[in-house]
Formats: structure tokens, C-alpha cells, sequence
């Protein structure tokens, strides 16, 4: 009998050394502050297994050089992609859940730990003080 979401995902953590909570039905919030992940919401709908962390307030001055970079930065991505959210501007991963196994997680929790690491520079300089 095939594990389910939870099982699977829940067992993965587990492996990964991941701290998480449950914060909703199929829905954790993870943290990993050893690899820069902090926050990072991973949930399933349907067969799809979506990790999304908050990035930044999109920037109310210097709109067009901030989006230029932002699809720059988004070439450079191995997995996921910047996105925008009412306000937010968000890195989002999404996997298929009956055929994602340990190596391809934990690709996309590198990549995106990896992506907000060396992006930092870059987005920051938007970053309104307040």
C-alpha cells in the first residue's frame, strides 16, 4: 500500500534532519537555518507538492529595474522561480508527488536555499527600510 502525502513527506523530513510543523491538513512549515532555509511552507494539493517561501515586499520605487532583475534572476534558477503574490514577491518549487522521491526533494530545498543565499546581494539593494 503506497504511503500518504503525509507519511511520505513527514518521512523525508525526518531523513533530511528537518525541523517542521504541521500547520495545517497537509501543510508544514520547515526550517533548516544550517542550509539558509527559513520558513519555507511546503504543502500538497492534488498530487502536486508545493514549497513557497515569502521573499520580500515588492518594491514601491524602482519597479522596472527590480522586475527586469527579478526574470534575470529567474534564468539562473536550477529548480522553482520567483513569482509575485498580491504584494509579496515569493520563490515557489512544485513536484509531483507519486513520482518525487528523497533526491529530487532535497534538490529543491537546496536550490531554493541556494537561490535566496546568492540572490540576496541583488534583492536586497530593493528592500525598503521601515
Amino acid at each position: 500500500m503506497p504511503l500518504s502525502a503525509k507519511e511520505k513527506l513527514e518521512g523525508f523530513f525526518l531523513h533530511l534532519g528537518l525541523v517542521y510543523e504541521e500547520i495545517g491538513e497537509n501543510m508544514w512549515l520547515l526550517t533548516d537555518e544550517e542550509n539558509g532555509l527559513r520558513s519555507i511552507v511546503v504543502f500538497v494539493q492534488d498530487d502536486l507538492v508545493t514549497l513557497r517561501a515569502n521573499v520580500m515586499d515588492i518594491p514601491s520605487a524602482e519597479r522596472e529595474a527590480f522586475f527586469e532583475d527579478l526574470l534575470r534572476l529567474n534564468a539562473d534558477m536550477v529548480h522553482g522561480a520567483y513569482a509575485v503574490e498580491e504584494q509579496h514577491v515569493i520563490l515557489i518549487d512544485t513536484l509531483e508527488l507519486p513520482t518525487m522521491d528523497l533526491e529530487e526533494f532535497q534538490a529543491s530545498l537546496d536550490s531554493t536555499g541556494l537561490a535566496l543565499a546568492q540572490h540576496y546581494a541583488t534583492l536586497a539593494r530593493y528592500r525598503t527600510v521601515g
